[in-house]
């Protein structure tokens, strides 16, 4: 059994990732499901960890051996790239492989809101892109550097665990550092990136309250930082940032990030009802004045409702974006009402079209 093999066909067959467990065969996430792949043995304990190594150097190895899991990128010539996570459960590899595209979408073609072309045109400040695991936050990223790249002349500075998308220099240059090949960590790399005359920074994740920290810093002194964080909601985002920090320091980094806060992007992939993939759901905050002012006041509990009215400045709540894509047919109903959306009335509002008393 051949790693390669096993990464072409998920590419060809359009997974989005690839998992390696013991007992089952090589398994594909197709359209958000979990589909095993009967083409190939059931994985014993010595298949999976020869697959795994057939991906590994002896450094990766190590660490994987020493730590128990280990990052990396991996790479099949004239095929693609992989983000890849080895880890020991029970005593036995497994491996879970994210497929990444090696075309940059752009916004358009991804559905995005227009209003995250604005944020890209930013001189400065903070801009976090958030959602739950796989919700496509680096694709969105990816699509708003190449945006800056292609139309800005500016240094672009990324640190990423590992590197996914690989940037070409445009209109501007751009490099790419990964963490633990490149830097050791986050906070080192952010902290010796303000010593390496960038414009824009992108920050892969936001893990500690170092890096945080760092960050906020970045965009209070002139530059334009991206970054992410494993949240669901714009007021979820700025209570965790402010949450990491010591009680006595809260006060501070509500004040810092009021101050720099240039925009919110949550995001999670739902099913797509008109044809086969996923379509991402977004919630939007813009960092308007009385969206800082709250912040600054730490009343982050009015912050969805100064969405709802912030439709001006290109604002929208995730149940907003669900209702768009409900009405124009790309998702259907009863997938917004598993996500938890009300659509109560929605369609008595906006057509004659009937769907029943549970929507």
């Amino acid at each position: 059994m051949d790693i390669n093999e096993i990464l072409i066909r998920a590419k060809q067959a359009g997974a989005s990732d690839t998992h390696l467990t013991v007992g089952r065969p090589p398994v594909f996430r197709l359209h958000g499901d979990i589909k095993p792949q009967d083409a190939w043995d059931i994985l014993t304990p010595e298949a999976t960890e020869k697959l795994c190594r057939q991906m590994m150097d002896e450094r990766f190895l190590a660490l994987a051996e020493k730590n128990g899991e280990v990052d990396f990128s991996y790479e099949i010539d004239g095929v693609g790239r992989y983000r890849v996570n080895v880890f020991k459960q029970k005593g036995t590899y497994s491996a879970a492989i994210r497929t990444i595209n090696s075309q940059i979408l752009s916004l358009e073609q991804l559905h995005l809101p227009s209003v995250l072309n604005d944020l890209c045109k930013k001189p400065r400040g903070l801009v976090l892109v958030t959602g739950p695991t796989g919700s496509g936050k680096t694709t969105t990223l990816a699509a708003m550097i190449d945006l800056i790249n292609r139309e800005q002349k500016r240094h672009i500075l990324t640190l990423e665990d590992p590197i996914e998308f690989i940037h070409c220099h445009r209109n501007s240059i751009v490099n790419q550092r990964e963490i633990g090949s490149d830097s050791m960590s986050f906070a080192g790399a952010l902290r010796a990136g303000l010593r390496q005359d960038p414009d824009v920074i992108l920050v892969g994740e936001m893990r500690d309250i170092e890096t945080i920290s760092i960050a906020v810093t970045a965009a209070e002194t002139g530059h334009l930082v991206f970054a992410t964080l494993h949240t669901s909601s714009a007021a979820q985002t700025v209570e965790r940032i402010v949450d990491v920090f010591p009680p006595h320091q809260q006060t501070q980094i509500r004040v810092q990030l009021a101050a720099t806060i240039q925009g919110i992007v949550s995001q999670t992939l739902v099913k797509r009802a008109d044809k086969e993939g996923r379509i991402a759901a977004v919630e939007v905050l813009i960092g308007t004045p009385a969206v800082r002012n709250l912040i600054r006041e730490g009343k982050t509990h009015q912050i969805n409702s100064m969405i709802q009215a912030g439709g001006q400045y290109g604002m929208q709540t995730l149940e907003a974006s669900f209702k768009k894509l409900v009405l124009a047919g790309t998702v259907s109903a009863e997938t917004a009402v598993v996500h938890g959306i009300h659509l109560n009335g929605l369609f008595k509002e906006n057509s004659s079209q009937n769907f029943g008393e549970n929507f």
